[in-house]
């Protein structure tokens, strides 16, 4: 998910949940019609001074748009990741072995060959 989409979609959310049309908070954050549509559909990322303007129609305040965005995206982000114990490989595991492999007294496969063995004469 990406932030442009994530801020557009809690947009829309505020301002469906306040039963205002698109036309009503563009003319309160004097952006046109079109261009908050397109922020809402998450196509254009507004400006930091459009987005203010935007939560301030809405009667939200910026941090507490950017707090439910991060919320959104961290759940979606972790719905995402595979389970944990599958991704999990002890550090070091590999170098244990190859210790392991060089100590005196282990022992230790011989390496396949693809041809004939000579012998040492």
């Amino acid at each position: 998910m990406l932030l442009r989409e994530a801020i557009g979609s809690r947009l829309r959310e505020a301002r469906t949940s306040r039963r205002r049309t698109l036309r009503d908070i563009s003319r309160a954050a004097r952006i046109s019609l079109g261009y908050l549509s397109e922020v809402e559909r998450g196509r254009k990322e507004p400006s930091s001074e459009l987005l203010a303007s935007i939560c301030e129609a809405l009667g939200i305040t910026v941090p507490d748009l950017l707090t439910s965005v991060a919320v959104e995206m961290t759940a979606a982000s972790e719905a995402a990741l595979p389970a944990r114990e599958d991704v999990l490989v002890p550090i070091g595991q590999r170098h244990t072995e190859l210790r392991l492999a060089g100590r005196p007294g282990t022992p230790v496969a011989a390496p396949a060959t693809s041809g004939p063995v000579a012998s040492a004469a």
